[in-house]
């Protein structure tokens, strides 16, 4: 089978390793399409130097073989199904995942394969061989919408993390493809309305388009109804403060996009006076993979997820996909082996 491994800045080799032998629990899945995620156009470009890496890790994929422990549980999905992957496996062992917090797990990644690669996913490869707690039928959709159930199983985490409740106002900050993600979701789970602040005018336009109730340059926050919760997924200084500016009395705001820019401001007696929470989110739990399948499943979203899908590579192509996804503005690329 074919493997792509990022070996330096702006370098991958698509290596061949044997397909990998499946335990009594595992399950080996023939991969159908990858999505290149911000740690994959890290990687490449150099931002991330953890070499040489098996990366990839928003993946879909038919089921091919299942171990004989996996066979017989009840909701195990039947081989030729279409599966969503949980590309990111936890230890179970450490302090975060001995308290039910596994999105925070200490050892996400870093396992070195026989072929001396990092596995960071793997998902950029003809198969991949996965505990079969980390598979999730989704039914029949294009494996590249099937792809985005780890993005989808963050952005559930997000609400959680949020106290998300149906009839909520939500304002998201961003309309990249998180903030797309973090609207659907939003309105598939019945907020009373999704107001979505942006800069670049295309985007704004696009969101608009997705089907936000109020969409927003950042110098007309004043005109949106204050939010029960606000999504910010573009971290930044600037972000933050359109966040407090968005926020209603009471209201909470979640840290959702990640950034090694200067600190921001975070007013402890803004938030002391007017009694806001402040939390962070990152990755999923496997509540919030039950949550991402089952929105898959259902349907409703995977015309709207489709026009995410900016392009498609062949394996063989990995190269162009990185490069594109490390170097332009996109929404997601997916490599379709």
């Amino acid at each position: 089978m074919r493997t792509a491994v990022i070996t330096a800045a702006g370098e991958v080799d698509v290596r061949e390793i044997p397909v990998p032998d499946v335990g009594d629990s595992e399950v080996l899945v023939r991969i159908a399409a990858c999505g290149v995620c911000t740690m994959e156009a890290n990687l490449y470009a150099g931002r991330m130097p953890v070499y040489p890496s098996a990366a990839g890790h928003e993946i879909a994929g038919w089921v091919e073989r299942v171990g004989e422990k996996a066979a017989g549980l009840e909701d195990m999905p039947e081989v030729g199904s279409l599966v969503t992957i949980d590309g990111l496996p936890r230890c179970g062992t450490c302090r975060s995942c001995r308290a039910g917090q596994s999105a925070i797990c200490v050892a996400l990644q870093g396992n070195v394969r026989e072929d001396g690669a990092i596995t960071m996913g793997e998902g950029l490869a003809d198969y991949i061989k996965v505990h079969a707690s980390r598979v999730w039928s989704v039914g029949d959709t294009d494996p590249a919408v099937a792809a985005m159930g780890e993005p989808l199983a963050c952005v559930v985490h997000s609400l959680r993390r949020g106290g998300f409740r149906a009839g909520d106002r939500v304002t998201v900050i961003g309309a990249g493809y998180m903030g797309h993600l973090h609207l659907a979701v939003s309105k598939q789970l019945q907020a009373r309305s999704v107001a979505v602040v942006e800069q670049d005018e295309q985007r704004l336009a696009a969101i608009a388009a997705a089907g936000a109730d109020a969409a927003v340059a950042p110098g007309d926050i004043g005109q949106l109804p204050q939010a029960d919760v606000v999504f910010v997924t573009i971290a930044s200084r600037e972000s933050i403060a359109l966040a407090l500016a968005a926020v209603a009395d009471g209201g909470r705001i979640v840290l959702y996009g990640g950034s090694d820019g200067p600190p921001a401001e975070l007013p402890g007696y803004e938030v002391h006076r007017r009694q806001l929470t402040v939390t962070g989110s990152f990755s999923h739990e496997p509540e919030d993979w039950r949550a991402a399948a089952e929105l898959l499943r259902g349907g409703a979203l995977n015309g709207r997820l489709e026009t995410l899908v900016t392009a498609r590579y062949a394996l063989d192509e990995v190269e162009k996909a990185l490069k594109q996804a490390a170097e332009t503005p996109v929404y997601r690329v997916v490599v379709t082996p």
